[in-house]
């Protein structure tokens, strides 16, 4: 009787993962502990809680942790570190006394859901390398033993370092040495096991090395003019979006597009030595908020849009004892005190008191849009019609307003009440009007890729009334 319950939670679980994930993008956050000022992982779970913050990772499986987030469904990712891997990778018996004791011994009571083998291995300077992916087979072997292998995935994080290529996305690929000893085998455990890929991306790193070439618009995702992938013809409007893709594209290339992504660590610092440049509390909050307000309405990236990504901050904490320059001590969202470093939104709910102008972008192919968030613009009653820009801009626009549901485009088709004046420019501004009142009127949702602008009198083609709202 007892084992037909365990087995009938578990199951209500992972249900409740599966749903997570399948909802659309998700934010977690990690949870790092390289500093002596810390409050108590019980205070930290309070204020993960009060955030509204369901996911979290840790770089450990610290028992004062792992029994901390008991019983708050909050889903945790634990770790086995790198210098364990050569253990796990070399005896079973090893690898299943660490599941025991580090997950099977807190399951299902704290909601594990993943484990992530090692951290950007293939930087360590250890040269851990080889023991990567037989460590992650005897753990999940261990989970198999303790019958949580449909439960709890595995993968492993890895850097953007370990691409060949990055730019253009379309390009992207693995570094040669690291294909066949283990990217191939390791994906393929990773489809035999219905896992994801764990990536670490960091936009500011890129930044801060080409200020020159890369705008700080692009990095944070504000509205900027976007790059053109020569590859694919793409155009981009983050260096987020640009980076994942060159993994995915990277993925294609060895023939595992089935594969799905995690981004387990990005994040911006506030603070930073006087060489980091774009290190600042000002553009910590825009990239992590606009990231928050992108991943959370969802879409995925100009190469796979339907891809809802799950998204870790890096990190909870500003660190006091971490080594390296400045900005690795100040990633955090909230000080030691628990007081924020800056104000960002982490749940839906919160979206609407976030500011607007630095609005992230809606990825559909080569046209892209702000994607809005919050609610009016303060003008009062307002409309969107499009410019005089040209057929081909104006095109694209409608195609887009019309696509997937976004706006009402049935008044427009012929027949109906607004396809007299049959012109591209009267249906495009019906169309963009449309998907302007349905998105609240919000800031940055009459843009268009500069096809579309803001009116304070109501529009009139032919006979057609143009809708105040949804």
């Amino acid at each position: 009787m007892a084992t037909h319950i365990l087995f009938s939670i578990s199951l209500l679980l992972l249900i409740c993962v599966l749903v997570s994930f399948a909802d659309g993008g998700s934010i977690g956050v990690n949870y790092g502990r390289t500093a002596g000022d810390l409050p108590s992982a019980f205070k930290v779970v309070k204020l993960l809680k009060s955030q509204g913050i369901e996911r979290v990772k840790v770089y450990d499986t610290d028992p004062s942790v792992l029994r901390s987030l008991s019983n708050t469904n909050i889903k945790v990712t634990v770790n086995l570190p790198n210098e364990l891997l050569f253990a796990a990778s070399r005896k079973q018996s090893f690898a299943n006394e660490w599941v025991r004791r580090n997950v099977a011994a807190y399951y299902p009571h704290t909601l594990i859901e993943s484990i992530a083998i090692g951290n950007e291995v293939f930087v360590d300077p250890k040269n851990t390398t080889a023991f990567l992916v037989p460590a992650m087979k005897n753990i999940h072997q261990g989970l198999v033993k303790y019958k949580l292998d449909s439960f709890i995935k595995l993968s492993s994080p890895v850097a953007l370092s370990a691409l060949q290529n990055s730019y253009p996305s379309s390009s992207g690929s693995f570094r040669p040495e690291l294909i066949e000893p283990v990217f191939k085998p390791m994906f393929e455990f990773l489809k035999q096991t219905n896992s994801y890929l764990m990536v670490n991306a960091y936009p500011f790193f890129a930044y801060e090395s080409n200020s020159d070439v890369i705008s700080l618009d692009y990095s944070l995702f504000r509205q900027n003019p976007g790059v053109v992938d020569s590859g694919n013809g793409l155009r981009y409007f983050s260096l987020f979006d640009a980076q994942i893709d060159a993994v995915f594209a990277a993925m294609s290339a060895l023939k595992y597009d089935d594969i799905p992504l995690v981004v387990t660590e990005t994040g911006w610092p506030s603070k930073g030595d006087d060489n980091e440049i774009g290190a600042s509390i000002e553009n910590a909050a825009a990239y992590n908020g606009n990231l928050i307000k992108r991943i959370l309405t969802g879409g995925g990236t100009p190469l796979r849009p339907k891809a809802n990504l799950t998204v870790f901050l890096f990190a909870l904490f500003n660190e006091n004892k971490k080594p390296g320059p400045v900005s690795e001590r100040n990633y955090g969202l909230f000080y030691p005190n628990m007081q924020k470093v800056y104000n960002i939104p982490f749940t839906t709910d919160d979206l609407k008191d976030f500011g607007e102008e630095s609005s992230p972008v809606i990825r559909s192919g080569d046209v892209r849009m702000s994607t809005p968030v919050g609610n009016g613009s303060g003008l009062g009653e307002t409309w969107c019609v499009a410019k005089d820009v040209g057929e081909d801009k104006l095109q694209m626009g409608l195609d887009y307003a019309c696509g997937e549901g976004r706006a009402d485009c049935r008044p427009i088709q012929p027949g109906s009440t607004c396809y007299d004046p049959n012109t591209l420019r009267a249906h495009a501004s019906y169309a963009f009007n449309s998907y302007y009142q349905k998105m609240g009127r919000a800031a940055g949702a009459c843009v268009f890729d500069g096809a579309a602008y803001v009116v304070t009198q109501p529009p009139r083609f032919g006979k057609c009334e143009f809708p105040t709202r949804y």
